[in-house]
């Protein structure tokens, strides 16, 4: 089950990519970071792209189908989300909160593979945790392009946040680890899963206090950083549920 949800959120997440790639290629030649993306650069047409595109897809239509029948409509009820998440910073100042709904779809998905259906004093906690994560670290990765947005005319929480940002997301980060907290209790889980989520909770506040926010270096610094605090979390949940 591992193995597949882990191909599965490597297709789903990349077909969430060439989606955002294939709609954003008029404003990605626009923008430095992005310039050179393989659409808006030119290295492959939009006809190869949604080729690409139908393969992620059906890859992940045939994992989607090794689930039960509860998860598969779960699963695919996501397809909305992907779709339309590249089209928010046209429309809204908080396409990042639109992309923690879309990005931890697999927090519900996951439970439901493997118990048929939901809990939601669990799982609700999990997936709002993600949320709020997602809300973190894609505020400071928008940082990167402040600049280019602006230029552009699309929206992002970078710019709605602006001087406040760091403000805002240390309250993100606080019902972050809090959700996680009343996920792991209302889940009966053991006291290792807490130790590690006090090591994550210091790396997200290092994160947060040290990231240089006029710097896209130390933006994407920090950005990339958060391997380190999803790998806490998760060492977290699978040591706490060995011991419990």
């Amino acid at each position: 089950m591992l193995t597949l949800f882990g191909c599965g959120a490597l297709l789903l997440r990349g077909a969430g990519c060439t989606i955002n790639d294939l709609l954003d290629r008029d404003i990605d030649t626009k923008v430095e970071r992005t310039k050179l993306r393989p659409v808006a650069s030119g290295q492959l047409t939009q006809p190869q792209g949604i080729s690409f595109l139908g393969l992620q897809l059906f890859l992940g239509l045939g994992i989607l189908l090794q689930l039960n029948n509860y998860s598969r409509i779960l699963g695919a009820s996501s397809l909305l989300l992907v779709f339309s998440y590249p089209l928010m910073k046209r429309f809204t100042y908080w396409p990042q909160a639109y992309l923690g709904l879309t990005f931890n779809w697999g927090a519900l998905l996951g439970w439901a593979a493997i118990r048929g259906t939901l809990d939601p004093a669990i799982v609700l906690p999990l997936y709002f945790s993600g949320v709020f994560w997602t809300l973190v670290y894609d505020t400071i990765y928008a940082h990167q392009d402040k600049g280019d947005d602006l230029k552009v005319g699309v929206k992002s929480t970078a710019l709605r946040f602006g001087d406040s940002t760091k403000e805002w997301i240390t309250m993100f980060g606080i019902a972050n680890i809090g959700c996680l907290a009343l996920s792991g209790y209302n889940a009966d889980i053991g006291w290792p899963f807490y130790a590690l989520l006090a090591a994550a909770s210091g790396q997200l506040a290092w994160q947060i206090f040290t990231v240089d926010l006029s710097s896209r270096a130390d933006c994407n610094r920090k950005f990339i950083s958060n391997k380190w605090y999803g790998a806490l979390v998760f060492s977290g949940i699978l040591l706490g549920r060995l011991s419990s």
